[in-house]
């Protein structure tokens, strides 16, 4: 039976400068383009049967450069709509609601644009992509990718192990990680958890051969 893969987008200007980024479209920095690259060789050795991207550019762009460009957009894999918090950071909430956490206390309505969502909204999207990935993984051995962000795969996760939504604040992820959850005596369980290819390892320049060597 295959895993589930889930990838998490390559940094932003807004990962760097931790605003709340959830249905804004902010393009991958260099590096964020760096880390998606990266991606392609943690997923060389799996059979990928089905590819799943979130509507965003930063997730498209991910996907491609991964070399996963055969997927379907799926509107469900959009990030954590943060409402009336888009664009702000934790600290700048903290000055008016200093025990503001999430997981815990979600987020504060926004425009017509950003609604917002409780931690059971955004699990009950959760719910509804894996749903899909199990009936596809139930017709084929092959692997399901995800290529969506930091807070739903955690959410995702949370669910995937039947767990509360608000539980996804145990599995930190970072940008352009790649995750894998699995079975273990036909239970759910975290095969593999954010690796991603050092970047000492993508910059490292082929060594030259010379005849000392040889």
């Amino acid at each position: 039976m295959g895993e589930l893969i889930l990838v998490r987008h390559g940094e932003t200007e807004w990962t760097l400068s931790g605003q709340h980024t959830g249905n804004t479209d902010i393009p991958l920095t260099a590096r964020g383009e760096d880390q998606a690259r990266a991606v392609a060789p943690l997923l060389a050795d799996r059979r990928v049967g089905l590819t799943m991207v979130s509507p965003l550019g930063r997730t498209e762009r991910t996907a491609e450069l991964a070399g996963l460009t055969d997927y379907r957009v799926t509107t469900d894999l959009h990030e954590w709509d943060y409402g009336g918090y888009e664009g702000i950071t934790t600290n700048e909430i903290h000055r008016t609601r200093p025990d503001w956490y999430l997981w815990t206390d979600g987020v504060i309505p926004g425009d017509a644009a950003h609604p917002g969502e409780t931690p059971e909204e955004v699990g009950e999207r959760a719910d509804r992509v894996l749903a899909e990935v199990r009936k596809a993984m139930a017709e084929t051995d092959d692997d399901v990718v995800l290529v969506s962000h930091g807070h739903f795969l955690r959410v995702l996760t949370a669910r995937y192990l039947e767990l509360t939504p608000a539980e996804g604040r145990l599995f930190k992820l970072e940008t352009g990680t790649v995750s894998r959850l699995g079975t273990e005596h036909d239970r759910p369980v975290i095969t593999a958890w954010n690796i991603e290819m050092p970047e000492s390892v993508r910059h490292a320049q082929p060594r030259s051969c010379d005849t000392a060597d040889a």
